[in-house]
């Protein structure tokens, strides 16, 4: 997927979201990941970005969400944007180096 970046910091994530921006993309299309919770919920709020919610997960994976590790947790909401396993695996390891993960795609 070419609409994934990875960055270190929050001002190459704004450089980043600023990318989508001017490839056509909207906030709302793109999504942001961390492994830290607060850290994921206070960029997503600086950047006015979108939080992947019940329209792109079912309902089910929502609420299951709360019973699974962060990890599992993040795995869940990539694989409800239509990332590959492969793909998500690859995000999932810049996480564990403390990047954040940037996507930007547009949901239905």
């Amino acid at each position: 997927m070419n609409n994934i970046i990875i960055a270190k910091n929050g001002a190459e994530t704004k450089e980043a979201i600023e990318t989508f921006l001017q490839e056509g993309f909207t906030r709302d299309d793109i999504y942001l990941f961390t492994y830290n919770r607060e850290k994921s919920k206070n960029l997503t709020n600086v950047t006015d970005t979108s939080d992947v919610g019940l329209a792109e997960q079912h309902i089910f994976d929502s609420i299951a969400n709360v019973f699974r590790s962060r990890g599992e947790e993040l795995r869940t909401k990539m694989r409800s944007l239509g990332l590959s396993k492969i793909e998500i695996e690859q995000c999932v390891e810049k996480m564990d180096r403390g990047d954040i993960v940037i996507i930007a795609l547009k949901v239905a």
